[in-house]
C-alpha cells in the first residue's frame, strides 16, 4: 500500500499550488522527509488514545504521520492560507482518518484552550524563533498534556533539557523544569527541511510531573532575576528583585542557599523554596 506521508516532491508541489514559498519570518521549514515523521511519531510513543495537539502543521508532512497513529490531532496554525488546505491534503493522503484532524487558525501564543476532547500530547516542528514560548504557552495553558516531543533548533534543545550547572542552563531550563521532565531525544540534520536552515534540529521529549510548591509566577519572577545577571552572584543578581544586596541575602539564607552562589547551580525546586521566603521576616510564606 503506498504510503499517506508527504514526499519532497508532494511538499514543493503543494506549496506552488498554494503560492507558498517558505516563510522566514514565521520560521516555516517543511519536512520532507518521511523517515523523519515516522521517527518523530515513533519516538513521541503516540498511540491510538492520544489527542495530540500539533502547532504549525505547515503543509501537513507531521500530521499526516500523527493522524495515522492517533486518535484525533488538533492543528494550530497561524497562516490561514496553509490552515486552509491542510484538510484537503489529508483528505486526498489519508481519507479514512480524515474526520480525525481538527484545524484551528490561532496564534498559539495566544492560545487559551482548545476544542472537543482534552488534549494528551504535544507533537510539533516548533518554529525556531518561537520555540520556548510556545512550549511554556501549552504546558501552562494545556494541563492535560501528559507527554510531548517537539523538534526545535539543537542549541534551543540542549537548553530546554540542561540540568543545573551545564554551561547551557538557564531560564528556559527552569522555567520547563517547572512543569515536565525534560530531555534531549535526538538530533535531526538539516536537509529533511525544506528550505534547509542553516541550524541543525534535536528533538526534546518532556513528560508531564506534578511541579514544585509555591506560585508559578513569584517562582518566574525570581528565575528572570537570577539569569538577567548571570555572571553575578545571587547576592547581587537578586539585589533588585529582594529591594537591596542585603535582604537578597537574608532570603537567600532563610532559604538555606550560598548567596554567593549563581543562578545556575540552582534547581526549580530551590528557585521555588526561595520565591516562598516571606519579605517581612525571612520565614517561608504559607
Amino acid at each position: 500500500m503506498p504510503s499517506a506521508l508527504l514526499t519532497a516532491a508532494d511538499v514543493r508541489r503543494l506549496a506552488a499550488g498554494l503560492g507558498i514559498r517558505p516563510t522566514k519570518s514565521l520560521g516555516q521549514n517543511f519536512v520532507i522527509d518521511p523517515n523523519t515523521v515516522r521517527r518523530i511519531v515513533r519516538t513521541a510513543g503516540v498511540g491510538p488514545d492520544d489527542v495530540v495537539v500539533e502547532v504549525g502543521p505547515g503543509l501537513g508532512s507531521l500530521t499526516l504521520g500523527l493522524l495515522e497513529q492517533a486518535a484525533r490531532v488538533v492543528a494550530v496554525e497561524i497562516d490561514p492560507v496553509l490552515a486552509g488546505a491542510l484538510a484537503g491534503t489529508v483528505a486526498a493522503q489519508l481519507p479514512e482518518r480524515a474526520d480525525r484532524l481538527e484545524v484551528v487558525v490561532q496564534d498559539a501564543l495566544r492560545l487559551h484552550d482548545l476544542p472537543g476532547p482534552a488534549p494528551t500530547a504535544f507533537v510539533a516542528n516548533l518554529p525556531y524563533n518561537v520555540a520556548v514560548p510556545v512550549l511554556l504557552r501549552l504546558l501552562e495553558r494545556l494541563p492535560t498534556l501528559r507527554t510531548g516531543l517537539v523538534m526545535v533548533q539543537s542549541e534551543v534543545a540542549d537548553r530546554l533539557a540542561a540540568p543545573p550547572g551545564s554551561r547551557t542552563y538557564g531560564v528556559p531550563s527552569v522555567k520547563a523544569a517547572w512543569y515536565a521532565d525534560v530531555r534531549r531525544a535526538g538530533a535531526v540534520g538539516r536537509t529533511v527541511f525544506w528550505p534547509a536552515p542553516h541550524v541543525d534540529s534535536g528533538l526534546v521529549a518532556f513528560s508531564r510531573r506534578e511541579p514544585p510548591a509555591g506560585d508559578r509566577e513569584a517562582v518566574f519572577a525570581v528565575v528572570d532575576a537570577a539569569f538577567a545577571q548571570r555572571r553575578k552572584t545571587l547576592r547581587a543578581a537578586l539585589s533588585g528583585w529582594a529591594g537591596s544586596p542585603g535582604e537578597a541575602e537574608r532570603r537567600l539564607v532563610a532559604a538555606g542557599l550560598d548567596p554567593s552562589a549563581r543562578g545556575e547551580q540552582l534547581g526549580v525546586e530551590e528557585f521555588a523554596r526561595l520565591a516562598a521566603v516571606s519579605p517581612e521576616d525571612g520565614a517561608p510564606a504559607p
